[in-house]
């Protein structure tokens, strides 16, 4: 019996493309201050289908040039502030489309080096939020673009461990609460630093094994219900940390699988939810690692297929 039926992935791809260009939407104008990192999703969900040839790559590619500003920052649509989040997403976008020639890296990677702080932190933007996310969002654009030298690593690293807590999850800052979302985020960066070696592996593998529930589902913390997004954020600190089979990997396909839309496409964040392009992609990347045979392999640091991953 395949375990990865019912996937529909012609329904799935047709409703990422049906989103894509839907520009009267409530979803549409809901969205639009995030609107570059909403086609990083959808588009990464399409190659994952074999079927970003079917997008428009010149009129996509010159509109995120347009949200470019003069500092190298991107913003999350034209006219948008420049934020380190949307940077990142430009970059992934244009990596899918073999694109990053295009672009002047050196401005980007003078825009993300500029927001390092004294403690290795990076803010999110020039208002001054700090988030374990940003570290992650800058150590992986200057991954791709090939330019971790022009930050303090050794300060990043330091700044993501002094965010680990005793259970062996993170937080967005020192003594925040233990997260998914920030685990992935700190685990990210210290895989792509190879810096994995400087926690205990075998307890963060714990904590976040300990996040499968009785559904199948994955949650962001204790005591919450499951989401297909945590199928990401779970799976991905599980398999940069080699461990993946640390949870029941039938169980999660049966509970991202109920969490489609069968009838319109789409994966929503809880069985009988409406589907959006957010948890799409986070229901397809979750597939991609627990080997779905009619997706691309996805990589679990950078979040992109591994056919991208050349720079």
């Amino acid at each position: 019996m395949d375990v990865f039926s019912p996937f529909p992935w012609d329904l799935h791809q047709q409703y990422l493309l049906r989103v894509q260009n839907d520009t009267k939407s409530w979803e549409y104008f809901l969205t639009a201050h995030k609107r570059i990192s909403g086609a990083y999703w959808a588009l990464t969900s399409l190659d994952l289908l074999n079927s970003l040839e079917k997008t428009d790559e010149s009129a996509i590619v010159s509109w995120i040039l347009a949200c470019q500003h003069e500092s190298g920052g991107f913003g999350g649509n034209v006219d948008q502030d420049p934020n380190l989040l949307s940077t990142l997403s430009a970059v992934q976008c244009l990596a899918l489309f073999h694109r990053l020639e295009t672009i002047d890296k050196e401005k980007i990677v003078s825009y993300v080096a500029n927001l390092q702080l004294s403690d290795g932190s990076f803010m999110g933007d020039e208002w001054g939020e700090v988030d374990s996310r940003f570290t992650y969002a800058a150590i992986l654009c200057l991954s791709i673009l090939g330019r971790l030298d022009a930050i303090r690593v050794t300060d990043a690293v330091r700044f993501v461990l002094s965010c680990l807590n005793f259970d062996g999850g993170f937080g967005c800052i020192p003594g925040a609460e233990s997260h998914s979302g920030q685990v992935f985020c700190c685990v990210g960066v210290l895989y792509l630093t190879d810096s994995l070696h400087r926690i205990d592996q075998e307890l963060t593998g714990w904590w976040l094994a300990e996040r499968q529930l009785k559904n199948g589902g994955l949650n962001g913390r204790p005591d919450k219900k499951a989401d297909v997004c945590y199928s990401w954020w779970v799976l991905s600190s599980l398999a940069m940390l080699n461990k993946l089979d640390w949870i029941d990997s039938s169980k999660l396909i049966e509970f991202i699988l109920s969490c489609q839309d069968l009838e319109n496409g789409g994966i929503a964040d809880y069985p009988g939810d409406r589907a959006d392009v957010f948890h799409t992609f986070f229901g397809l990347a979750g597939l991609s690692l627990l080997g779905c045979p009619q997706l691309k392999r996805i990589h679990p640091a950078y979040a992109l297929p591994l056919e991208v991953i050349n720079f």
